[in-house]
């Protein structure tokens, strides 16, 4: 958990409150149809539950030696690429300059989306475009979720429910980061080209780790 505070959440908010500070723009990916998709309030729901994959991953980890190595793995590789979208967010920083189309009622009400909408803002500044970190870490955590929720119970209805509940969320983020003026388009197909290399470097580390023999796993045994 601490490696995953010091990998992933640091480097994005110590960079985006730099790049906002510096206030300069090298490169401007916004395109026509940026500005042609509307504002959707209620998606700032989906939107701001990125912040529950984290929790609920480690919650669906399977209990075992295993699991707990590939979680291990799993959280390196989420850092590595947080780490590399970092390095883009300092060379070639981006002002997602769209907020002035959020119409003033939800950002000045005090009913639900109002209240995400002012957290986002406050915590988020409008930086660190592209690639995607919330697409990024959204696919490869809907992916980690999906796989270790099949090797606790494939067969299990609830679970299969449950794991195309996660994809759906994951579809409705992936739209939100538009539709709440987070993101340009740009920033969402960088961000899923991230989070999709990511998944296929992790996932032949994952399946070794899952073919891994008992010694290799205890090389010391315990002494009874």
């Amino acid at each position: 958990m601490i490696f995953g505070l010091i990998g992933i959440a640091f480097p994005y908010f110590s960079s985006n409150q730099f790049v906002a500070a510096n206030g300069v723009t090298v490169w401007d990916p916004e395109i026509a149809i940026d500005r042609l998709i509307p504002v959707i309030p209620w998606m700032v729901v989906p939107y701001m539950a990125l912040y529950l994959y984290y929790p609920v991953t480690l919650f669906c980890t399977p209990k075992d030696d295993v699991s707990r190595l590939e979680l291990i793995v799993g959280v390196q590789m989420l850092s590595l690429a947080t780490l590399g979208c970092t390095v883009i967010f300092l060379v070639l920083p981006v002002e997602i300059d769209m907020r002035d189309q959020i119409p003033s009622d939800v950002l000045q009400g005090d009913g639900l989306y109002s209240t995400l909408f002012s957290y986002m803002h406050t915590m988020d500044e409008p930086w660190n475009a592209w690639p995607s970190i919330h697409i990024a870490h959204s696919y490869f955590l809907t992916r980690s979720i999906s796989r270790w929720m099949k090797i606790r119970s494939a067969e299990s209805r609830l679970v299969k429910g449950f794991i195309s509940l996660v994809w759906i969320e994951f579809f409705l983020l992936s739209i939100s980061t538009m539709t709440t003026k987070q993101h340009y388009v740009w920033d969402l197909f960088t961000g899923l080209i991230v989070g999709i290399i990511g998944w296929k470097i992790a996932i032949r580390a994952l399946e070794k780790i899952r073919k891994l023999p008992e010694e290799k796993l205890h090389p010391y045994p315990e002494n009874h």
